[in-house]
């Protein structure tokens, strides 16, 4: 390794960061990891802490977990690469499919199709979705609905369906046909409605108004997160996800979850259909089927839907979409090993219960410090801290104040995630109790600095 003065001064020389503008990396110097083990990270400084932010939201396992280190180090000495397009395949990929297959059958999912990441995966789903309309003799459903506030990844696709402005902007204009619907987020919507239960029907209904304005027939999925994640960890009421699902099956529309996060226990549930009792036509997923570990995805595809492809013999089942790296075998073995280590540990029961601890601890927080304008989570290891400058008026709170937020619970010995006036909660699901009460206590000091 480069010494640490040549690490400081050339981290932002030559490299652009993701999700943040060039110039602020070269202003704020970020943070410089050079180190893991269990749930913790060490920077370049030899600073140790409790990474409350699991990576980003992917290393479930955390960064000890040798079964898949040496899953993927057995793969690179016998196959480190072979194509999975027309014509060839791979040992590792075929055992795979089986055991996912096996994992998501609760889910009716009964077909994997391969990526490199979240995005692909979405971007795979919402392609999909399309095709199969066409397969179906409904060429004329193109459209996509999905959830203000909602995140999907960055590719064209993805950026079209997102439902954060952040995202979009500046790369505008995007995909045409993709239309919003406003969240069930209880602290902020249109509705000034504050009871869960309440907001998702007035959600459910303006769903089904777009759809009758739109044409339910010109409409070919809805895609949509069974948590919000990244949009500031917003948790549906129970009635949700099932009340889309049967809107989305009454006019002919398919259902894509985004469970990039979700899927893999982090819900306290092994996918967030799951949690539910929803089983979607698509089920995106990412991140953690390889522990963050190597970059690999899979869309989780519905046995209904399998069966209006593999029944065509027109020519329009063809899939004309794949990546370099669809089932890459080093990928494929790394979840292979990764899927056998999560069901061994159990880690939704582990999500479940470390997921209470800090859930408890938010809510604390959150009453001797008028900083904290809302706590959301309670499903598992999702959590999120609203900072506002007033809790009256719910006004956001300054954007200095998550940054100072950030920085002194990073000195008192957690990383936590900003995003936007949201302080985020996603560590790996192998957290102790005993770094779930570091990660607490460092939040504690860090809002006193707020």
């Amino acid at each position: 390794m480069k010494d640490i003065n040549f690490l400081k001064a050339n981290n932002a020389r030559s490299l652009w960061h993701p999700m943040t503008a060039p110039s602020d990396s070269l202003k704020n110097p970020p943070t410089i990891v050079v180190s893991a083990r269990d749930c913790r990270i060490t920077d370049v400084d030899g600073h140790e802490v409790v990474d409350a932010v699991g990576g980003l939201w992917n290393v479930n396992l955390g960064y000890s977990c040798d079964v898949v280190k040496q899953a993927i180090t057995a793969q690179l000495e016998r196959l480190p690469y072979y194509s999975i397009f027309r014509g060839t395949s791979n040992d590792a990929v075929i055992e795979l499919s089986e055991a996912l297959r096996d994992f998501f059958d609760a889910d009716g999912m009964g077909r994997a199709f391969y990526t490199s990441g979240g995005g692909d995966s979405v971007e795979t789903a919402l392609r999909l979705a399309r095709q199969y309309h066409k397969i179906h003799g409904e060429a004329g459903r193109y459209k996509y609905l999905s959830l203000k506030k909602g995140y999907h990844g960055t590719h064209f696709g993805g950026a079209s369906v997102n439902g954060n402005a952040n995202f979009r902007t500046a790369y505008e204009p995007l995909l045409p046909g993709c239309f919003h619907i406003p969240a069930p987020y209880a602290y902020r919507n249109p509705f000034n409605e504050a009871d869960p239960a309440r907001l998702a029907q007035l959600c459910l209904q303006a769903l089904e108004d777009e759809i009758a304005f739109q044409g339910a027939g010109t409409i070919a999925a809805m895609i949509m997160e069974p948590v919000l994640g990244a949009g500031g960890v917003i948790p549906p009421h129970p009635s949700f996800m099932p009340g889309v699902e049967a809107i989305c099956r009454r006019n002919g529309i398919l259902l894509i979850a985004d469970e990039v996060i979700t899927a893999f226990g982090r819900t306290g549930a092994w996918s967030g259909s799951r949690l539910w009792g929803v089983k979607p036509d698509f089920i995106c997923t990412a991140k953690a089927i390889t522990n963050g570990y190597f970059p690999f995805g899979a869309v989780m595809i519905a046995e209904s839907v399998a069966a209006v492809f593999e029944a065509d013999d027109s020519g329009k089942a063809a899939i004309g979409h794949g990546y370099t790296y669809s089932g890459h075998p080093v990928g494929a073995a790394a979840a292979v090993a990764c899927l056998a280590e999560m069901q061994r540990l159990d880690v939704r029961s582990s999500a479940a219960a470390r997921g209470a601890q800090l859930w408890q601890g938010i809510n604390r927080l959150k009453e001797s410090h008028r900083v904290v304008g809302d706590v959301r989570g309670g499903h598992g290891l999702m959590l999120a801290l609203e900072l506002v400058a007033d809790r009256d008026s719910k006004k956001p709170a300054d954007k200095a104040v998550p940054a100072r937020v950030q920085a002194a619970a990073y000195e008192a010995g957690a990383m936590i995630r900003v995003s936007g006036p949201n302080i985020i909660l996603s560590p790996p699901l192998v957290l102790t109790e005993a770094d779930a009460a570091v990660i607490l206590d460092a939040l504690d000091k860090g809002l006193s600095a707020a």
